[in-house]
């Protein structure tokens, strides 16, 4: 174990800090393969979290699971042209199988669409197998230069939502409401506030008629986008001849959508609330909401401690008793801390004999003295209030980290120094977004949903609406 390690302070060196936290917590490391991630159990516990909560939304829709292979044929990606244009840079190709060269090259997975969408072409006949919604767990490899744990590794886990429909407008429905599951989600579970708007032409999802997206603001001023949500158009329906008889028997072209969030936004959800200590995972996903510490290991007194684990589990507290050898009281409070658990629950000599514990908050170390006969309801006060305070002082990183000029000087200025979410005007020419991005690397995260127009922040043409831009993490 590592947790007498120096972690570096969050304050002076986030890079270092994130990396030495994501191995330290036991969270993930490198694979062996490069810009592969193993994700530990500690890890993946959060992932499983994030499962369980977003795959309840998706089935209350009618959402359905299933499961289609890593390997895609290239013909099967050369069929959406803007698609595969997209992907090309990112594509991992399997050449040999088998120890012979095979006929037709094999692109282990990066999105499904194209071998999803070539099933959907044979299950698709009549407006009576419409709506097909179906949703994938699995993994997908996109080959990543500069790899980040959990931001940006060769292969990640995600879900990825696939839906054919007999209209534009129910295909639209289904776009507004994955990216509702995915807002609800940030706000009640990760804790984590953002901007959801649509994406500009260029950053578009390829092969996609319009893009929405979940922007999140990173320590340091840079945008991770989230999570996405598609519309497909009939883009890929003709490209893949999804074709049915409608209720007045003429053939028509499905209309589709794509929605997806990947385990890169559990990065954004470390770096968001970690602190110099380590982790501060919002109860909601921590999978140890409390850790239970006895200072002496005799049968009374772990007899104690088992009797206040027991009301906690109870009470369906995701609780666990320390009882490790060979470390001692402090070495276990920082290892904890590192972890990110919500409470710590100490249980002394003096605690013991009063009925009682000492409740240690994660979020802000404010301490209580509690019953034990109160300690089912105090704690699950406690565990809202953490959740709730996470949230608070995210929206108010992200709300001190917006600003809004109509001046470029003013803008590139800001780009350079404290960056943030800026809020300013741009008329959609591809042109003008080319130049900021070269100018300030900052780029179009999203559109706002102000109604009000001004003049293009960097040309000046009138009639410009207003968008959200930032540097991308």
């Amino acid at each position: 174990m590592a947790y007498d390690k120096q972690l570096p302070k969050k304050s002076d060196d986030i890079s270092g800090w994130y990396n030495a936290l994501m191995l330290q917590a036991e969270l993930a490391e490198y694979g062996p393969a490069k810009g592969t991630m193993i994700l530990r159990p500690y890890g993946y516990a959060i992932w499983e979290l994030v499962q369980q909560k977003l795959d309840a939304a998706f089935k209350a829709n009618g959402v359905e699971n299933a499961y289609f292979p890593i390997f895609i044929p290239e013909s099967l990606l050369q069929k959406e042209a803007s698609h595969l244009e997209g992907f090309s840079p990112e594509l991992a190709i399997v050449t040999i199988g088998g120890g012979e060269v095979l006929q037709e090259k094999l692109i282990i997975r990066p999105t499904s669409e194209t071998i999803m969408y070539a099933s959907y072409s044979k299950w698709v006949k009549s407006w009576r197998d419409l709506p097909i919604m179906i949703n994938q767990w699995n993994n997908a490899v996109r080959w990543e230069k500069r790899t980040y744990l959990f931001l940006r590794t060769t292969e990640f886990l995600w879900q990825e939502g696939h839906t054919a429909h007999a209209t534009h407008d129910e295909a639209i429905v289904t776009q507004k409401w994955a990216m509702g599951a995915y807002a609800q989600l940030f706000r009640d579970q990760y804790a984590l506030p953002g901007y959801i708007g649509t994406k500009s032409a260029t950053e578009t999802f390829a092969g996609a008629s319009s893009t929405m997206t979940y922007e999140t603001l990173m320590p340091g001023g840079k945008a991770l986008q989230s999570a996405t949500s598609h519309d497909l158009g009939q883009n890929f329906a003709h490209a893949f001849d999804i074709k049915f008889q409608d209720k007045n028997s003429k053939t028509e072209f499905v209309w589709q959508t794509s929605w997806g969030l990947s385990t890169r936004s559990l990065g954004g959800l470390f770096m968001v609330h970690g602190d110099d200590k380590g982790l501060r995972l919002p109860p909601e996903l921590a999978p140890i909401q409390a850790i239970i510490l006895p200072i002496r290991a005799d049968d009374k007194f772990m007899s104690y401690a088992d009797q206040v684990k027991s009301r906690l589990i109870d009470s369906k507290v995701r609780a666990k008793l320390d009882t490790r050898d060979g470390e001692s009281l402090g070495f276990k409070i920082n290892k904890w801390e590192l972890k990110g658990v919500p409470l710590r629950i100490e249980i002394g000599a003096k605690e013991q004999a009063d009925n009682k514990v000492k409740i240690v908050r994660r979020d802000n170390g404010k301490i209580a003295i509690v019953d034990v006969d109160k300690l089912s309801e105090t704690v699950e006060n406690l565990l809202k209030q953490i959740q709730d305070n996470l949230y608070k002082q995210a929206i108010d990183a992200l709300e001190s980290n917006t600003y809004s000029t109509a001046d470029y000087a003013d803008f590139k200025q800001q780009m350079s120094d404290s960056k943030g979410f800026i809020k300013a005007n741009w008329c959609g020419n591809n042109a003008c977004e080319s130049m900021i991005k070269q100018e300030t690397t900052a780029t179009t995260r999203c559109k706002t949903d102000s109604t009000v127009e001004g003049n293009c922040i960097y040309c000046g043409k009138p009639h410009a609406s207003e968008w959200y831009f930032a540097q991308s993490y």
